[in-house]
């Protein structure tokens, strides 16, 4: 019997992402641009590309890479057992997508379209352009992989989910469907094609920001979901945690985004921890995660609205849900009220300092409300 030898406490999933000879970007929260990570030769896909991961991803079995496809070229067919949305950076193309002896489903894609493959079904990616086409993919990858621990039966089981498959040839055609839902009344979008998700038209959402706008969506029957969202010049969001796994990549604008772990309180920068507050700089094809129970903020200090699109979904990972039937997302609540949300009021008064430096650095004006701090 073959005893497979195994470096101590290295997941599958790692030992998976060795095994593929690509680049291995690792980082706490976030990456300013994706698409400028150096990718190689993938020999699985035919194309390039480069893996990364995440504090945030790694607590919620996550996965993330950047694929390339060649000018003119296509990548290789391939199915798996996880499940898998694709985040279209740059370049047009074509998209097949059929289930063993079934016909193909072709549609096109291009700068902004955010489609998910059925579960083992089998696709490919074709290029329609001379340039590179590059693409963002979020995977449940680490999950099965560390489950099955079999590479082998991951990329080539002949099982077939129809379920997830019911609409047939109509699948990435069907009609947008759009909903009102949860507690605070946020509209849904189902769908499992979106077109360009830097022009969807959004529903006003004023929780974590004023004249922020957000819409949620759904596709497939339980990943991915998520939601765009997209904020004026000149303000941020209040800052608030979470449990791990929502990946929010920057459709347009510029900015940053703070992040620090919970524990540190409030008021990092008063309490001597602002060197634990970390940051990444935001923009068109920025990502970040934050992890498990971390405070998370966004700052638009661009002359024009900033946009990002989140991805979650899925069974809730371990960590802080903060979740309560009784009265809604916790995430929206104040700490004050027992939810994990900073009122303006409530914050480090260097959050606002140094956002207002970083408006007048661009020649900008902050149209935040004015704020009196509380003790």
């Amino acid at each position: 019997m073959l005893i497979r030898k195994r470096e101590q406490n290295a997941f599958p999933y790692e030992l998976y992402m060795e095994g593929e000879a690509l680049p291995i970007h690792e980082a706490t929260i976030g990456v300013d641009d994706v698409t400028a990570l150096p990718r190689a030769p993938w020999a699985r896909t035919g194309g390039k590309g480069t893996f990364i991961q995440l504090q945030g991803t790694f607590e919620s079995e996550r996965g993330i890479y950047v694929g390339e496809i060649p000018g003119g070229g296509a990548l290789e067919p391939e199915r798996h057992l996880f499940q898998e949305q694709i985040f279209v950076l740059e370049g047009h193309g074509v998209a097949q997508v059929w289930q063993g002896a079934g016909d193909k489903m072709t549609f096109e894609w291009g700068p902004g379209s955010v489609f998910a493959f059925p579960q083992n079904s089998t696709h490919r990616l074709l290029n329609g352009g001379r340039e590179p086409a590059i693409f963002m993919a979020v995977t449940t990858a680490p999950r099965v992989i560390n489950a099955i621990d079999n590479l082998d039966v991951v990329f080539n089981s002949d099982a077939k989910f129809l379920d997830l498959y019911a609409e047939g040839d109509n699948y990435f055609l069907i009609r947008e469907v759009r909903t009102t839902e949860d507690w605070y009344n946020q509209g849904y979008l189902h769908t499992n094609f979106i077109p360009d998700s830097r022009r969807v038209l959004l529903d006003d959402q004023e929780q974590k920001v004023a004249g922020g706008q957000l819409t949620g969506y759904r596709m497939g029957s339980r990943f991915p979901h998520g939601h765009i969202s997209a904020w004026p010049s000149g303000r941020y969001h209040k800052a608030h945690y979470h449990g791990p796994g929502a990946i929010l990549l920057g459709l347009d604008g510029e900015g940053y985004v703070l992040a620090w772990p919970a524990a540190l309180g409030a008021r990092p920068y008063r309490d001597g921890h602002g060197d634990e507050v970390l940051k990444v700089n935001w923009g068109r094809n920025s990502i970040y995660s934050p992890p498990d129970a971390y405070f998370h903020q966004h700052f638009n200090s661009g002359p024009g609205p900033a946009k990002h699109i989140a991805v979650y979904g899925d069974q809730l990972p371990l960590g802080v849900h903060n979740l309560d039937e009784s009265v809604g997302w916790k995430g929206y609540r104040s700490i004050r009220e027992g939810g994990t949300l900073i009122d303006y009021e409530d914050e480090d008064p260097q959050v606002r300092a140094d956002f207002e430096a970083a408006l007048r650095a661009q020649g900008l004006e902050s149209t935040m409300p004015p704020v009196t701090y509380r003790d």
